[in-house]
């Protein structure tokens, strides 16, 4: 019954806020143009989120994926106005993620190190290498190349409306996120890390290498997430990603207080993404300060981990 409770609770929460706003907001919020905003302005945190479960999963997190996302927009900015292609920037920026994510799992699976530290000490040095990289300034202008920044302005024609590219470049992300967690032996084998790391070594399985390869697809993702965060302002500064971090792994948890066992699943994840995409939206159309918010936000945090934390105990 506590479980069941637990479950819907999430879900009718959502509905619960969407029929706030909608009452609150009856001529703006529930139309299509905003909802279309809405899966625009979430579709970063959608692609940090989803692969901030593949660590989340096995018990592990990372908080360096907003510095990352950072450091991948100004990367991929200071090599277009170097007068590199817009493939040569956005490769390069992808590579720099993959490495700092595997980085973050050389540091947690081989040598030792809790994903708290690891992360918290990487968080700063690539927060560092975005200073540094850039001067402290940021990149705009004829500096970003119209093709870069156009993509996140353009999408696919259905009807009268525009499907941004943005959030089917999320749906795309969540969807190989969503196959490889669940439909694959990689996907399980994580899972039962998440388990118990000392049976899941027992059984065969590569612990280590495991942990080092989602690592490495989280930084990976943070990367993308911040390239569509660039193309979408058009610029790139030391700071941009800094907000992703915490809401990504609130979007998780509150996805892991959906689930029957309490573990983090791609689609749970997606719900809590859309709780916090809609009271944004919401909020900001109500003209509530951005202070409120980010109370909001840590005490979302702290009522989902201790739910899941309660989930956990029962087990």
């Amino acid at each position: 019954m506590i479980k069941t409770l637990r479950q819907s609770g999430t879900l009718l929460g959502v509905f619960a806020i969407i029929a706030f706003f909608a009452i609150q907001l009856p001529d703006t919020f529930l139309t299509p143009r905003n909802l279309i905003n809405i899966s625009q302005q979430l579709s970063m945190l959608a692609v940090v989120a989803a692969t901030m479960t593949f660590v989340m999963v096995m018990g592990d997190f990372d908080l360096s994926v907003g510095s990352m996302a950072s450091l991948a927009g100004i990367v991929a900015a200071t090599l277009f106005a170097m007068g590199y292609p817009v493939g040569a920037g956005i490769s390069v920026a992808l590579l720099v993620g993959l490495a700092g994510g595997l980085f973050n799992g050389f540091l947690v699976s081989i040598i030792g190190i809790l994903p708290f530290v690891a992360t918290l000490g990487t968080l700063t040095v690539f927060s560092g290498l975005a200073f540094l990289i850039s001067d402290g300034r940021t990149i705009f202008g004829r500096d970003i190349p119209p093709t870069f920044s156009g993509f996140a302005r353009g999408g696919i024609e259905a009807g009268n409306i525009t499907l941004p590219y943005l959030t089917i470049t999320a749906g795309i992300v969540i969807l190989v996120c969503w196959f490889t967690l669940e439909q694959t032996t990689f996907g399980r084998r994580l899972y039962a890390i998440g388990g118990n790391k000392e049976a899941a070594h027992l059984a065969g399985i590569k612990v280590k290498r495991l942990r080092l390869i989602a690592f490495g697809l989280t930084g990976f993702g943070a990367a993308w997430a911040g390239l569509m965060y660039a193309a979408r302002v058009a610029s790139a500064n030391p700071t941009q990603g800094s907000g992703l971090m915490l809401d990504a792994i609130a979007a998780v948890f509150l996805g892991m207080t959906m689930s029957r066992q309490g573990e983090p699943r791609v689609i749970y994840t997606l719900v809590g993404v859309l709780i916090l995409g809609i009271l944004d939206n919401g909020l900001t159309q109500l003209q509530v300060d951005s202070y409120i918010r980010e109370i909001l936000v840590g005490l979302i945090v702290i009522a989902a981990v201790a739910t899941a934390s309660m989930s956990k105990n029962r087990r």
